[in-house]
Order: C-alpha cells, then structure tokens, then sequence
C-alpha cells in the first residue's frame, strides 16, 4: 500500500520549502525584533536593568556559595543562651488571658452600647493587653540581642530573609491559582452563553492566568520589600551593612520574580506558536490531499475554489 503511493511532485517540494523558508524568516525577524526591544528598554530604563542584573547576580552567589556565613562556636552558644533566655510561656499565657478577656469583653457589650458591666470587662481586655505587649517586647527585644550575636551576614539572617521570601512568594502563588479557577468557572459560563469556541476560550483564559500570576508575583514582591527593613532593624546592624543588605536582598528577590514571570511569558508565547504551525500544518495536509478541486496554500493561507460546483 505504501510502495504504490505517488511520489511528490516537485511543485510540493518547492511549496514546502518556501513554506520552511518563510516560517524560519519568520522566527529569526521576531528574534531579532526581541533583542531590538530588549536593547532599547535596557537603555531607556538604566536603575531597572542594573537591578536585575545585580540581583541575578546575588542569586548566583548564594547558590554558589550558600547561605550566609557560619556562625562560630562562639557565637552559636551565646545565641542560643539568649534565646533560651525567653520566656515562651510567660507570652503564651499572656496571650490566653487577654483573648479570655477578649471574649468576656465581647459578650457583654450591646450593639452601639456599653454599659457599666462591659465597661468592667474592657477594662480587663485593656490590661491584659498590655500586659501580653510588654511580654511580647521583652521577648523581641531579647531576640534582636541574639540576632545581632549571629549578626545580618550569618546563615540565620539570610534563612530568615528567604522564609520570608518564599512565604510571600507561595502566598502569591496561591492567589493567583485561586483567581484561575474561578475565572476559568466564569468565563466558562460566559463563552457557553456566547457560543464562543474551545480556541477563543482557551486564549482567554491564558491571558487572565498571566494576569493572575503577575498580579500575586508583584503583589507578593512589593509585600516582602515593604517587610524587609523591619527583618534587618531587628539585627541592630550599622545603617551601612543594613542599606547593603536591603539593596541585595530586594535587588535578588526583584531579579527572580522576573525571571520567573518571563519563563511563564514564554512559555505561553511558545504554545501558542506550537498550536498555531500545528493547525497550519494541518491545514497544508487538508490542502494537498484535496488536490486542485477543494483548495489551495498560498504564502501560508487556505485559498478555497471558488469555481467548483455548489454541491461539492
């Protein structure tokens, strides 16, 4: 069956080379185009550029190097004699005494209203509170003394700075998961009213993800920056090293949530070009196999026989 097949003529060949030709002339003049605009926004935007560059390589340095430095035997037991030093349940109590209070508080007033018996109850609500503060401060303060033993540099304050990083990042994440699913519920809805096909439904809902997932990203980002002089003031570090460090940090954590949304940018932009020469393939088969009498390719498109009868 295989061996009797018409081998292609030469006007295939040809058509499927200029349809090769183009396809990679294609590509090479939107790879360029990239590069163009890659250029001229590093030199439009010089401080973002900088940024990204610098803080791709910190993030190259920390997976080379590692996480902070050692802390010495030294320093390793005069940290863990402050932090034994506090008292866990002296907070712990605290804390169930004022939400106890809390609670009494809450049951006894009205609704616009507080009478002489809830008055009572938020007076003990008052104090327990600031009971439960004054511990809470004790507690950090004691903390900040065996940060600043560790010192910002040492492997627990950049462990502590990449929680917080990846805490906020995954948080971001999430977000952007949950609007997925729920725009994926209603715009579903949306396009069975509309009798909107499965391609335009698909295309929609991909930008609303890249939305999503840029959304959280940033969100998270600008989050974590916003929190990162509170994590370096508790190291009681000098405004130099701390100025230092918050540059690094927010300069790598910057560097990565765009590297990872331009990873998600591409690869979409790369399935959206695999569906699209896919379907145009399958369009060339559709074509070819039909001969002179369906349709004809022409630089890339379907040209329908306009000429052929109405019932064929």
């Amino acid at each position: 069956r295989f061996l009797c097949q018409p081998k292609p003529q030469p006007k295939e060949q040809n058509q499927n080379m200029n349809n090769n030709q183009a396809d990679s002339i294609v590509v090479s003049n939107v790879s360029s185009a990239i590069v163009t605009a890659a250029k001229g926004f590093a030199k439009r935007h010089k401080v973002i550029t900088f940024s990204y560059v610098y803080g791709m390589s910190i993030l190259c340095a920390i997976v080379l190097i590692g996480s902070g430095t050692k802390l010495t035997f030294d320093q390793q037991r005069q940290y863990n004699q402050i932090m034994n030093s506090i008292d866990l349940q002296a907070e712990y109590t605290a804390a169930s005494k004022y939400h106890t209070s809390y609670a009494n508080y809450y049951q006894s007033k009205g609704w616009f209203s507080c009478d002489a018996h809830c008055q009572h109850y938020k007076s003990i609500m008052d104090r327990r509170k600031s009971e439960w503060e004054e511990i809470k401060a004790e507690g950090n303060a004691r903390m900040s003394d065996a940060k600043s033993v560790a010192g910002l540099f040492s492997e627990v304050g950049v462990t502590e700075v990449k929680d917080s990083f990846w805490d906020y990042f995954n948080s971001g994440k999430q977000f952007a998961k949950r609007q997925s699913w729920w725009d994926a519920l209603f715009m579903g809805m949306r396009s069975m009213s509309r009798d909107e096909s499965f391609i335009e439904y698909g295309l929609k809902m991909l930008m609303q993800v890249l939305i999503n997932f840029s959304m959280g990203l940033i969100m998270a980002l600008v989050i974590f920056i916003f929190g990162l002089w509170g994590i370096i003031s508790s190291y009681q570090a000098n405004p130099l090293t701390a100025l230092f460090f918050f540059v690094s940090a927010a300069s790598a954590a910057f560097a990565f949530v765009s590297t990872y949304l331009f990873a998600i940018y591409g690869a979409a932009a790369g399935g959206v070009v695999a569906v699209v020469k896919m379907a145009e393939s399958n369009m060339r088969i559709e074509a070819a196999r039909g001969g002179g009498g369906g349709a004809r390719v022409r630089n890339g498109y379907v040209e329908r026989n306009r000429n052929r009868p109405h019932y064929q």
